[in-house]
């Protein structure tokens, strides 16, 4: 066992021989968009990014499947694993069956296995006074999920955010192969600071996050003033409160973006700072337009100071 749960890891990692490790992971939710297809889209998406986190390619799958097929036709069922298996197609992951069971709530995930050389397995932890960080896909999606639900958010915002949800991190991770990354996670529910907290807690390391330079959705702003903000950003602020440094006029709407939890969000990557401008332009040419700078890593004390 090279990556275990007694790490806050993306994944588990198992190393096979001296030149090939299993990476092992699964996530599962309930719906985040109404169109089942796109559901099963975005869970898929989900579930494979742990695998792109953890600088390995994802090989094979299996379904998770809760369904209330008592007050649900089963058409909606087959919409969201088809959604699921386009995904996989792109992502060259072989599905290899698969659990469901009859439950009140539906839930769609997956369990995905990936492989990877035992020598260039990517944890989370490992940023070192000098790196910089770059985000690669923008924040606030769960913002926006919240307006959506509440029947508040237009239809072009909600193509824009779905199609956000359901692409891959997979090119990201291509680029972010050829650099020397010290540490790397995918933001997803405790958000970005939820996230970076679990990457230095504990280490004689202090970021400071530059909150101009963070990608966020233009419309993510506009809802979160008007309370549309999910319970769980409230959680995560919260939870790493002790963790985090900010003025006390620091922007509240801000505040709630860098704290809102995300589904299939960006890829986070720390790697040394003469070497991400490179990754970043890299990054632009491949598609990953949103990627940007967005923090430095100092010698310090497990803090997180936003700017």
């Amino acid at each position: 066992m090279l990556i275990g749960a007694d790490s806050a890891d993306d994944a588990g990692v198992y190393r096979i021989s001296e030149d090939l490790a299993l990476i092992q992971t699964l996530d599962f939710f309930p719906p985040v968009v109404d169109d089942p297809y796109d559901f099963g889209r975005i869970a898929a998406a989900n579930a494979l990014s742990d695998v792109y986190a953890m600088g390995g390619t994802p090989k094979t799958a299996m379904n998770i499947v809760a369904f209330p097929a008592q007050s649900m036709a089963v058409e909606v069922l087959r919409d969201i694993l088809a959604g699921g298996i386009d995904i996989l197609r792109e992502a060259e992951t072989v599905l290899l069956g698969g659990h469901s069971i009859v439950d009140e709530e539906l839930k769609y995930g997956l369990s995905v296995t990936g492989f990877v050389h035992p020598q260039r397995v990517l944890a989370n932890r490992g940023l070192l006074p000098g790196d910089c960080l770059v985000l690669t896909k923008p924040l606030g999606v769960g913002i926006v999920n919240t307006a959506v639900k509440g029947g508040l958010a237009e239809e072009e915002t909600i193509r824009r955010v779905t199609r956000q949800m359901a692409t891959l991190n997979r090119d990201a991770a291509r680029v972010m192969a050829d650099f020397a990354v010290s540490a790397c996670t995918d933001v997803t529910g405790f958000g970005l600071l939820g996230h970076l907290a679990e990457m230095i807690a504990g280490t004689a390391t202090r970021v400071r996050i530059d909150a101009g330079a963070v990608p966020v959705l233009s419309e993510a702003r506009d809802f979160a003033a008007i309370g549309l903000v999910p319970a769980g950003a409230y959680k995560n602020r919260e939870y790493r409160r002790s963790m985090v440094e900010m003025a006390d006029d620091f922007d509240p709407l801000l505040r709630d973006i860098l704290f809102d939890p995300q589904t299939s969000g960006g890829l986070l990557i720390g790697l040394a700072e003469k070497q991400a401008p490179a990754l970043v332009a890299r990054l632009h040419e491949a598609g990953v337009e949103a990627a940007a700078i967005v923090g430095q890593v100092v010698a310090g004390d497990g803090i997180i100071e936003v700017r």
